[in-house]
């Protein structure tokens, strides 16, 4: 009978209404299967109706019939078999509206706080789902699922504690007091308990941003949950305490103590589970994850080859440099038997341990460049070359070894576009070595053997080393001549194009600047621009111009010298009316304020927000341009930017204070004409000489620190005994000076630490200038 509601029939009269009679009669058969057959069949069809084609005419819209069925499941509402209450309840749930939901909202505060948990689990899913369209209805429930909470059946508990948090998610202080009385309560599911670890979780991230104390809310409580005798619960706490923001190692410890033992459990799920917790903890905390290595070994060996592949590339991060040989031969044992998703992992892990230790670049460039030419699917082949790429720019010694295995890797690639991307990458980095030449085989073997777009890429390399190698410039333009018989229209126009700008004739000379700024430069117009004024060009005796093109805008003209950018900065308190924090991203001659901006009042809609900035306390800076954010509906994240120009490669500070103005029409929070304009005071904000400069990452910062030399090195304090530590640093300051920071603390007396700072840079002023930063604060 049902089985007509669901299937399409372009026979049947749609205003047939015999499968819902026959269903109707159906409700009043009493038989147990039977019912719980019905009522998941009457939910697909519903779901059919909703999600299906909604020019379907040939299903039964259920909607005109729903009174029908509703008659039925009302009088099963109030059945003594508690079975036919709960799936009366799910389906009456999906089919009722606004109208009819108060009418049987009684019946479901009822079920709610039944004896029986299928029932109250029942209600309770149910009002998850009303809750999208039905809010008002579902919140005056509060109560009833308060009372839920205390229920000692796991599932309801579990269902209460997810309803009750929805219910109050749009207010961050429900929220907060909805955790805190949680976590004084006697939650006695696991999986209820889980669920409050994440809500807890999210009430520290939000809690972070706004206070300036280090101390962190329910940390206890999360701890308290690692001697849980739920193994998920344990789990979910310990993967939380990781996932803190700025965790410190004395808050790892207890985490890392229990995922250590779960890294020798029989169960296959938690031997994953702490691998790869700890996998991501290893990225950035290594130290603390070093004492679980003897029990990671053991996981080498492990069956599941997801496990042994996770600790395998956990202990390539947190081992020494001579464990490196004796890793690296063990994942080649079983590399081959993963999935691509795995192996891009391990790449990945190679990647940073060649980093860390840059003096096995030899040993750990084999091994990428052996994986490179097993089998592989594109995502995995595409991580191999992005990161033989990284370790050459970032290792020089690496640079010609890198190279020639890309080479190697394109005579037989069968992805055109890690072929295109290599032959970039030679044409850039190809001429700077020591022989060029010998890289010119490679480039010109893709013009004969490869595809279209290959080809048109290998020409646009060879043209690089012939304007870049002055002795290699005869040999490239015999091969350049040769490509202008090519049966592509790109690969001819492009050596035309190349041999016209060299020029033509072959002859040993040094290439014009001009020349290589086409080449190498970028290019100041968007590509999609350009494509459109070729497009739109009708041809004629007038010449294309390219100026006529629309040029990027200013935002996106400063975005390419970018220096850094800071971390947000609130600018507001919290449970103000409006959130807006700011990020200064700093460029050579300017400096950019996102204001990150949320409406946190539902019945507000705001327009034409904008931040008015007052730069009266920062005259080196001078207002260039706005950028006012539309609109901002409630609880939507939006931007708005403000840029200020200041001297070029000046490290200027100064003090702004900020104005939030917008318009906001209050009665209906729609936009109308008539809006009001209102403003927000913000806190003030400042650029120091801190936010330019930028931290980056040292493999050995013994060898950088006496390569820099002593000639602008500086000192403030002394630390005569009783040496304690040291913290070593590597920033670039603007005007891409770099500058090594060395910190020593010492005990000075019975209380006392006394610091000793040493500073080495490229250039006298930015010495002295680090040292005026620290004795400021």
């Amino acid at each position: 009978m049902a089985h007509p509601l669901v299937k399409k029939d372009d026979d049947r009269d749609e205003e047939d209404y015999s499968p819902f009679l026959g269903i109707e009669r159906a409700l009043f058969f009493k038989k147990l299967e039977f019912s719980m057959t019905l009522s998941l069949i009457l939910e697909d069809a519903l779901r059919f109706e909703e999600n299906g084609l909604p020019d379907d005419k040939g299903a039964i819209s259920i909607s005109r019939w729903v009174i029908i069925v509703t008659s039925s499941l009302m009088k099963d509402m109030t059945s003594k078999t508690d079975m036919y209450r709960a799936n009366a309840i799910r389906v009456l749930c999906r089919i009722t509206d606004g109208t009819l939901l108060t009418q049987i909202e009684r019946y479901l505060k009822q079920a709610i706080v039944d004896k029986n948990p299928v029932v109250a689990s029942a209600a309770l899913v149910s009002g998850i789902h009303l809750l999208q369209t039905n809010p008002e209805i579902v919140k005056r429930w509060s109560n009833e699922v308060q009372e839920a909470v205390q229920s000692r059946a796991a599932l309801v508990q579990f269902h209460a504690v997810a309803l009750l948090h929805q219910i109050r998610q749009n207010d961050r202080l429900a929220v907060n007091k909805l955790v805190s009385s949680l976590t004084r309560g006697s939650i006695r599911s696991p999986l209820a308990q889980c669920l409050l670890i994440r809500y807890i979780s999210q009430v520290i991230r939000e809690s972070a941003n706004n206070t300036q104390t280090g101390d962190r809310p329910f940390y206890d409580f999360l701890e308290g949950c690692l001697r849980h005798k739920a193994e998920m619960v344990i789990f979910e706490a310990a993967r939380a305490i990781t996932e803190l923001n700025g965790v410190t190692s004395r808050e790892l410890t207890p985490a890392i103590t229990v995922l250590q033992l779960f890294l020798s459990s029989s169960k296959p799920v938690l031997r994953f589970a702490a691998v790869r917790t700890l996998n991501k903890v290893a990225m950035t905390h290594p130290t603390a994850v070093t004492n679980c290595n003897i029990d990671m070994e053991s996981l080498i060996s492990d069956q599941n080859r997801s496990i042994a592949t996770l600790a395998i590339t956990t202990l390539l991060k947190t081992g020494n440099e001579s464990s490196v040989d004796r890793l690296t031969k063990q994942i080649t044992n079983f590399i081959s038997d993963i999935a691509d998703e795995f192996k891009i992992v391990v790449v990945e892990a190679i990647r940073s341990l060649c980093i860390k230790f840059p003096l096995k670049h030899r040993s750990l460039m084999n091994f990428l460049s052996n994986i490179l030419r097993e089998e592989g699917g594109f995502e995995y082949k595409k991580a191999i070359v992005d990161s033989i790429v990284i370790l050459i720019r970032d290792i020089p010694e690496a640079k010609e070894t890198g190279l020639l295995h890309l080479c190697e890797f394109i005579e037989d690639c069968e992805f055109t576009y890690l072929s295109t991307q290599i032959l970039h990458f030679l044409g850039i980095e190809g001429p700077k070595t020591s022989d060029p030449s010998k890289y010119i085989r490679y480039i010109y073997n893709r013009v004969h053997l490869e595809n279209a777009t290959v080809r048109a890429g290998a020409v646009s390399t060879l043209a690089k080393f012939g304007a870049m190698v002055d002795g290699l410039k005869p040999r490239v333009f015999v091969l350049l001549r040769r490509c202008l018989f090519d049966t592509d229209d790109e690969v001819r126009d492009r050596a035309t194009l190349y041999l016209n700008t060299l020029g033509g004739d072959g002859a040993v000379v040094e290439t014009g600047a001009d020349v290589k700024e086409f080449l190498f430069g970028s290019l100041d117009i968007p590509l999609m621009n350009l494509e459109n004024g070729l497009k739109n060009y009708k041809p004629s005796e007038k010449p294309f111009d390219i100026n006529l093109c629309q040029r990027r805008s200013r935002f996106s003209h400063l975005l390419r010298r970018k220096l850094q950018s800071s971390p947000p900065v609130e600018l507001t308190e919290a449970e103000t009316e409006y959130a807006v924090n700011i990020v200064k991203h700093i460029f050579d001659g300017h400096v950019v304020f996102q204001y990150n901006c949320t409406n946190t009042i539902a019945e507000q809609l705001l327009e034409n927000v904008t931040v008015i900035v007052d730069a009266s306390e920062a005259e080196e800076f001078a207002e260039v341009a706005s950028k006012p954010l539309r609109s901002l509906p409630y609880d939507s994240p939006g931007q708005t930017f403000v840029a200020f120009e200041k001297p070029e490669g000046v490290p200027a500070v100064g003090k702004f204070s900020n104005m939030l103005r917008f318009i906001v029409d209050p009665s209906t929070g729609e936009a109308e004409d008539d809006g009001v304009e209102d403003e927000y005071q913000l806190e003030d904000l400042e650029v120091v000489a801190a936010d330019y400069m930028l931290k980056v990452g040292v493999s050995n910062f013994r060898n950088a620190w006496e390569s820099m030399g002593a000639d602008f090195e500086r000192h403030r304090g002394s630390v005569s005994k009783f040496k304690v530590t040291h913290l070593p640093s590597i920033r670039v300051y603007i005007g891409n000076v770099k500058v090594l920071v060395r910190l020593q603390f010492g005990l000075d007396g019975p209380k006392d630490v006394a610091m000793k700072l040493s500073v080495r840079s490229e250039d006298e002023t930015v010495s002295d200038g680090i040292h005026e930063i620290v004795a400021s604060g």
